[in-house]
């Protein structure tokens, strides 16, 4: 009666978990074994048979017939006079099976053997769920929300899989409700103890890089490659795409009639702005497209400290530079250059490292940052605009534009 319980218990494991017969004899016989150590010191000498579809359950144990009295290895042997007791025909040297029932394991220990099972077979589902993630690492994947924290939002997928979205992995904008179907890309994949930690993440470059596999057909069908991809999540993003044939349009081609195809990447990026531009191994024709939508008249590339000196005329630095600075920054990122912009018939204006005797390099570096390189740039913004741009206090700012009017506008 006993067996059959357990094994019941054991069917209930195959099929919540969906093991595979094999494994699970597998995973059966183990924790049997390890109980049979324990009771009776070695486990060599016993049969163990198991169909977990029917309920059977079956331990036999082999020992060799001795004479009375000599016996030394109580596990491995019995005398012949208990030998009889079992079959009355027996003699000295033969081997003699006999069945263990669960019970003369001891109640405790078949607890502590049910105990163990449950412990394997969620120590095998996690290792499955673990490798079956770690193949999907840069894949979207879509969840539902489950649950939502201070620091991440916890999602489970069909399976009842839980995967965890990081406060730091959301764009800016994102609002979930608990039932809201979330996608991102699985980004990492670790186990801790014995459970797999799934992270999702919504900001990083290659979920916009898969979006476009999704979207757009001719880069699902590599007729349009994806050169390179930099992202502000939630702000701005610049794509760069090239393709081999010369009939396609890759950047018409992804952003569509009006905008038609990339609109549903936009709106899943919460309104994220993004630049697509065609990929050149002209340096400077590349510099001057990941510029866009700014106009550059010309550039001057240092390629050996990588950094490149853009001029444009006054009217298209501001749109350079792009609110807080983004526009710039990632057109630098996208290039991998240090991009400098100069205005046109600016000749007589003055860098900012000039002034780094009365203004401290901190701020100089911050000003930088934005793409304010020089006096001019920042006095000919108002002091709300630079507050707005940078990480500054409007006093600092104030006593920085007090310094430069002395210093520059005399």
């Amino acid at each position: 009666m006993e067996n059959l319980a357990l094994i019941e218990s054991f069917s209930e494991f195959k099929d919540d978990k969906l093991i595979d017969r094999v494994t699970l004899m597998a995973i059966l016989e183990e924790v049997f074994r390890t109980a049979l150590k324990r009771k009776f010191g070695d486990d060599d000498n016993f049969d163990i048979i198991i169909n977990p579809d029917k309920g059977d359950l079956e331990i036999w144990r082999n020992r060799v017939v001795v004479a009375d009295g000599e016996v030394e290895e109580p596990n491995q042997e019995i005398s012949l006079t208990d030998a009889r007791k079992i079959e009355p025909d027996f003699e000295v040297g033969e081997d003699v099976s006999e069945e263990v029932k669960l019970i003369d394991l001891g109640r405790r220990a078949i607890l502590a053997l049910r105990q163990n099972l449950i412990s394997k077979i969620h120590e095998h589902d996690n290792t499955n769920i673990y490798k079956q993630f770690k193949d999907l690492i840069g894949e979207i994947y879509t969840a539902e929300v489950h649950h939502i924290r201070h620091r991440a939002v916890i999602l489970l997928d069909d399976e009842g899989n839980e995967i965890i979205l990081p406060k730091d992995r959301q764009i800016p904008s994102d609002f979930f409700r608990k039932g809201d179907n979330v996608r991102g890309i699985i980004e990492t994949v670790d186990l801790k103890g014995n459970k797999p930690s799934i992270i999702m993440s919504r900001t990083s470059p290659v979920f916009l890089e898969k979006l476009f596999e999704q979207e757009i057909p001719e880069v699902f069908d590599g007729l349009i490659t994806i050169k390179n991809v930099v992202r502000i999540p939630g702000e701005k993003a610049k794509v760069a795409v090239d393709s081999y044939d010369d009939r396609i349009d890759p950047v018409g081609a992804c952003v569509g009639m009006k905008g038609s195809r990339i609109h549903g990447i936009v709106r899943e990026l919460g309104n994220e702005n993004i630049d697509v531009i065609n990929y050149t191994n002209n340096l400077q024709l590349y510099i001057t497209r990941a510029l866009s939508p700014a106009r550059v008249t010309s550039i001057k590339i240092d390629e050996e400290n990588k950094r490149a000196e853009a001029v444009l005329k006054p009217e298209e630095v501001s749109k350079a530079i792009g609110r807080g600075g983004h526009n710039i920054r990632l057109a630098g990122q996208l290039t991998g250059y240090e991009i400098d912009v100069y205005r046109e018939g600016a000749e007589e204006d003055v860098e900012l490292t000039e002034f780094s005797d009365e203004i401290e390099d901190w701020i100089i570096e911050e000003l930088k940052r934005v793409g304010l390189d020089t006096a001019k740039s920042v006095l000919e913004l108002e002091v709300e605009d630079l507050v707005k741009r940078t990480d500054l206090e409007q006093e600092t700012i104030e006593e920085v534009r007090r310094i430069l009017k002395e210093e520059f506008e005399e």
